[in-house]
Order: C-alpha cells, then sequence, then structure tokens
C-alpha cells in the first residue's frame, strides 16, 4: 500500500524527514514531501493504480491537498459521474479529490475500497479510516503540534516520553488487540473502522460514517454475483497478483472464482518443518491441482522463527497476541521477493459465514438463559473456579451478562483478576464493548449470530487480523486486498436471516452451499486448521519463553506464582495464546519502558 505520515503545527524539518523514513518500507516506488511553515504532509507510494510519476502524492488541486492510502475500486466510475473535473491523472488518488471537491467529506460514503488518508482544505484536516480497518491511521495531539501517520513508528520521536496506556493493556489482554481509540503508547490514538476525524484549529471532533448495523435486514441480493463483482474489482491491477492458499475454503473460493473470471493466479501456502499437524501443504496442494493452479510451498523452520522474531514484533510497533504473525511475515517476504506486488487473502469470510465452531457452542448456551430454576447453578457457579472458558461462559448465562464478547476474547476478567497485581471487577472489560453493544442493541438486528459477526467484524477482524494483514504484507512493500470485505458483499451475507446464515447448524453453511458449483466435495467438507503453527513449541526451544519472567521480575505487573500457572501449562500444550500474548507483552515492555 503507501504510508501517510503528516505535522500541522511546529516541527524541524529534520526530525519530521526522520521520522517519515521510519515508512520507507510501505511504499518504495515514490516519497513526496510538502513542507511549509506550519505543515508538513509526506506519502510513501506504492505504485498500484497509475503508475505515472504524474500521480505521485501529495497530490493537490486548489486548496486542497492528500496524501491516500488504499484502492478505491469504484473510482473509474465515479470519475464519469464527476465529469467536469479537470483530470490530471488516472489514479484513484485524484478521484477523492475530485469527489471531495464536489460532496464535502460525505464523499467517503461514495468509495469501494480500502483507504486511509489525510485530506487537507484550508484550516481543515480531515483523518478517515475504510469501513471495516483495513488500512490504518493514528494520531497525536502534542503541545505544539498533531502529528498522523500510517504506523505509530512514526509518531514516536514526536512523544516527550513513552508511557503504557493501561487501557490499552486491559484490552489487548482481554480481546488480543487494544480496542479503539487505544494503542499502547500514552498519547497516540488511533481511528477505529468506519470513522472520520476533523482537526481544525486546534481541537478534534470525531465521527463514525459507517456500521454494518445499518444495513437493511433480509437485503434481496445474489450473494455469489456480488462475491464475483468483489473479486474482479481486487483482479484489476496494473501489477503482478497472487493470492493466498490454505488448506480452508475461504482461499480456494477465491483462486475457484479467479479462474472462471479468467485468471489462473498463482498461490502461496504455509509449511512447517517437523510439524506436520500443523502443515497445510498437502491439502493446499490438492486444492492447486484441482483448480489447475501452480503453488509455491513456503517452508519455515525454528531457526526461521527465531531469526525473525524480534524484526516482526519491532514492526507491529505494539503487542499484538496472533502467533500467525510470524508465518504471514515470512510468506509475504517470499511472495515479494517472487516479484508481486498485490496478494489477495480470505479475512472476513470465518465471521460473515459463521465459520468458527464455537460460534455453534455460543448459540447452545444462550438456550441455558430461559431455565427457570438456575439459582442453584448460579451459586456453584460462584463457588466453584475454572480456568476453562466453557466455566466463565455458563457462569454469564446464569449472571445474565452478556455471553459472546467476540472471538478473539482470550484473559477473561476474573483470569486477569488472578494474574495482575490489581483488582480486576467481573465484567470490568464490558465498558471496551459498551458503545458497540449499544448500537447492536438499538439496531434492527436481534438474533445472537448477528451480534457475533458485528462485534468480530468491529474488533475481531478491525483491530487484529487487519492490523497483522496490514503490517505483515506492507513490512514487505505488498498491497492485501481482501475480497469477502467487499463492504456491499458483507452487507449482503449480514443482512440475511439468521436462519438462512446458520443452514443446518455447521460452519460455513451457506459459503459451502455455494462453493458446490467450484469445488469438489472433498475440498469443502475439511476440517478447518486456521493458520495453525508451531509457535509455542518454537518458543520454548528457542528459550526465549523466559522473557516472560524476567520482564515481570522488573515491572511486577503480575503475581509470579500465576504466571508460572501458565508457562507451565504452555509447556504442556495449554493456554498457548494466553502465553503467547504475555511473551509479545513482555518484549515491548522490555523495549520501550526498561
Amino acid at each position: 500500500m503507501c504510508g501517510v505520515f503528516g505535522i500541522i503545527g511546529d516541527y524541524t524539518p529534520e526530525k519530521a524527514r526522520r521520522a517519515l523514513a521510519t515508512l520507507a518500507h510501505r511504499g518504495q516506488d515514490h516519497c513526496g514531501i510538502v513542507d511549509e511553515q506550519g505543515l508538513f504532509l509526506a506519502h510513501q507510494r506504492l505504485s498500484i493504480t497509475d503508475n505515472h510519476h504524474r500521480s505521485h502524492q501529495p497530490l493537490r488541486y486548489k486548496n486542497l491537498l492528500l496524501s491516500f492510502n488504499g484502492e478505491i475500486y469504484n473510482h473509474k466510475i465515479l470519475r464519469l459521474e464527476l465529469e467536469g473535473f479537470p483530470w490530471q491523472t488516472h489514479s484513484d488518488a485524484e478521484v477523492v479529490l475530485a469527489a471531495y471537491q464536489r460532496w464535502g467529506i460525505e464523499c467517503i460514503r461514495h468509495f469501494e475500497g480500502m483507504f486511509a488518508f489525510a485530506l487537507i482544505d484550508g484550516d481543515k484536516l480531515y483523518l478517515v479510516r475504510d469501513r471495516f480497518g483495513k488500512k490504518p491511521m493514528f494520531y497525536h495531539q502534542g503541545t505544539d503540534a498533531f502529528v498522523f501517520a500510517s504506523e505509530i513508528k512514526a509518531i514516536k520521536p514526536f512523544l516527550s516520553s513513552v508511557k503504557m496506556n493501561e487501557n490499552a493493556m486491559r484490552s489487548y489482554l482481554s480481546f488480543l488487540a487494544p480496542t479503539p481509540p487505544h494503542t499502547f503508547y500514552e498519547g497516540v490514538q488511533k481511528l477505529e473502522s468506519g470513522e472520520y476525524l476533523c482537526f481544525e484549529r486546534g481541537k478534534i471532533s470525531k465521527q463514525s460514517y459507517y456500521t454494518i448495523l445499518d444495513t437493511p435486514q433480509n437485503s434481496k441480493f445474489n450473494i455469489e454475483e456480488l462475491l464475483h463483482q468483489s473479486i474482479q474489482k481486487r483482479l484489476n491491477s496494473d501489477v503482478p497478483t497472487c493470492a493466498l492458499l490454505s488448506g480452508g475454503i475461504d482461499s480456494a473460493m477465491i483462486c475457484a472464482i479467479a479462474k472462471v473470471q479468467g485468471r489462473k493466479l498463482q498461490t502461496f501456502t504455509l509449511g512447517y518443518d517437523e510439524y506436520s499437524g500443523y502443515d497445510e501443504r498437502s491439502n493446499a496442494r490438492t486444492t492447486a491441482e484441482y483448480l489447475g493452479l501452480k503453488n509455491t510451498e513456503v517452508v519455515i523452520s525454528c531457526h526461521d522463527f527465531d531469526e525473525n522474531l524480534d524484526a516482526v514484533l519491532d514492526q507491529m510497533d505494539e503487542p499484538l497476541n496472533d502467533p500467525a504473525a510470524l508465518p504471514l511475515y515470512l510468506l509475504m517476504q517470499r511472495i515479494a521477493r517472487d516479484g508481486y506486488k498485490v496478494v489477495l487473502s480470505g479475512e472476513g469470510a470465518d465471521e460473515l459465514f459463521l465459520g468458527y465452531r464455537q460460534y455453534f457452542e455460543y448459540l447452545d448456551i444462550e438456550k441455558a438463559s430461559t431455565l427457570h430454576h438456575k439459582n442453584w447453578l448460579k451459586k456453584y457457579f460462584h463457588s466453584n473456579f475454572s480456568m476453562n472458558r466453557e466455566w466463565e461462559w455458563y457462569k454469564r448465562i446464569f449472571d445474565e451478562s452478556l455471553l459472546f464478547r467476540s472471538s478473539g476474547e482470550k484473559f477473561t476478567d476474573l483470569q486477569q483478576n488472578l494474574l495482575l497485581r490489581q483488582n480486576v471487577r467481573d465484567n470490568e472489560s464490558l465498558r471496551f464493548l459498551q458503545g458497540y453493544r449499544q448500537q447492536f442493541e438499538h439496531s434492527k438486528y436481534a438474533h445472537p449470530s448477528h451480534w457475533y459477526s458485528a462485534i468480530d467484524l468491529k474488533l475481531f477482524v478491525g483491530e487484529h487480523f487487519l492490523t497483522k494483514l496490514d503490517r505483515m504484507s506492507m513490512a514487505h512493500t505488498l498491497e492485501a486486498r481482501a475480497p469477502f470485505l467487499d463492504h456491499s458483499f458483507a452487507e449482503a451475507v449480514f443482512s440475511l436471516d439468521s436462519q438462512i446464515r446458520i443452514g443446518e447448524g455447521g460452519t460455513k453453511y451457506l459459503l459451502k452451499q455455494m462453493g458446490k458449483k467450484y469445488l469438489s466435495d472433498e475440498i469443502l467438507d475439511r476440517k478447518k486448521k486456521g493458520f495453525a503453527n508451531p509457535y509455542m513449541e518454537w518458543l520454548i526451544a528457542s528459550k526465549r519463553i523466559d522473557l516472560i519472567c524476567e520482564v515481570n521480575a522488573q515491572t511486577g505487573l503480575f503475581h509470579t506464582q500465576e504466571l508460572e500457572k501458565y508457562i507451565e501449562m504452555a509447556h504442556r500444550g495449554k493456554f498457548k495464546q494466553h502465553t503467547w500474548g504475555l511473551y509479545c507483552l513482555s518484549y515491548w515492555m522490555k523495549k520501550e519502558l526498561l
């Protein structure tokens, strides 16, 4: 993609350029800078649409100035609608300027795609993040200047000191990633998906412009046709394009439909030395052979893990509890080395098509709330504690509390209370979800499955998966596109009656029905593996796991006995992602605070 960076207020050009240099990996085709009194606006370009130098950014039109990161897939259609604008390029970025000139900031509702951009209109600065959060935007309001960037690393030089944001740490433990607007750096905030910010005369105002909950129910759309359109849009590129291929049906469907559209995509699959239980190469090979695709297998080892882990965690800027980040980093590295600039990926399918087994476990447990005689069960769960997640689920039902809190929920409040050297009240983490839950309760949707999808698209996808995808692809100057997260397609699937999405009660029922036209039963009926990898085996083998206790000895953040319990269980293959999250947090604290 691209890198956006800017300063409004007092700054020194040398410091600004050093900060900008930290974003060079996001776009190495060109670096454009506007350097004026009280304004520094810059752009690291990855050329995808209109590679000509006329499309270099920042782009200027009259008193408008733009640094744009992303793709507007309907930019050619909008050009026709915006007839009369004095076009100078064939880029989608110029369409953003033209659309703003016509419609003002409401232009964002006309855009189909993924984007985060900074647009300056006289004394106003707008920062915008796309509907599902595919592209990031961070900002910091200091004493002398307002600073914004695509990644936190470019803002860090402008902080007077580094302090950990308590809300970021707590929401990270709860939901794998800090919830908006929090970041781990006190003073640095992030836009959430479907939100824009206006900075004018020293004041910040923010506005949510999109939620999938506003979609009318039971919309009459042909979702298969919409998926075709989404993939076709994302295949429209002036540079080489490929796709990720796992053993599952999400990536297989993307490749199968691309083939029907006349594009046999080169695919890439991960494999692991000595850990066949995590390996999807055999399944991916079968899919590639069935579709007649050339598939490249990328095999990584414990040595690769140990050699690259620091680079991956540094690239992320702040803790993100996703063990798949490192394998994805190495996969993207190989894709870039082979000359590709665009890669298609399957994010969003699980959340839209109910692809997680636990969705159906939650739906079943929800029924327990209708029991009339449950007081003795409530008393039992209050007097008996278990670390197993199912215990927590049933306790919530009998307490009449919110059961589902996103698929990314990891440390429950009770687990945090035992682990942290500070009191954590039961249900305290609900404060991070309160606004989203209120939106749901005021929407026209009521079925639990719609809540599951809505909150997962907002947090599990928007702040977790898409953060990983953006950082790991952009680390190698690659643009990653997610066809299932085309907003028209996503709305069409989301708006369906809950029973249609649930079907016969199996994961991805609707997608599998659609897939019968494109894929074999063998591919459609495979057991889901996800992006599993031997991260904990490697963390233990490399002895890096010792860092958790070393850092805690200096910070005293956690109760030692409880911390050691998680580490001991991780050695036995239990609570592995909990422990991985503690490692990522410890790594960041050692680097930034100690």
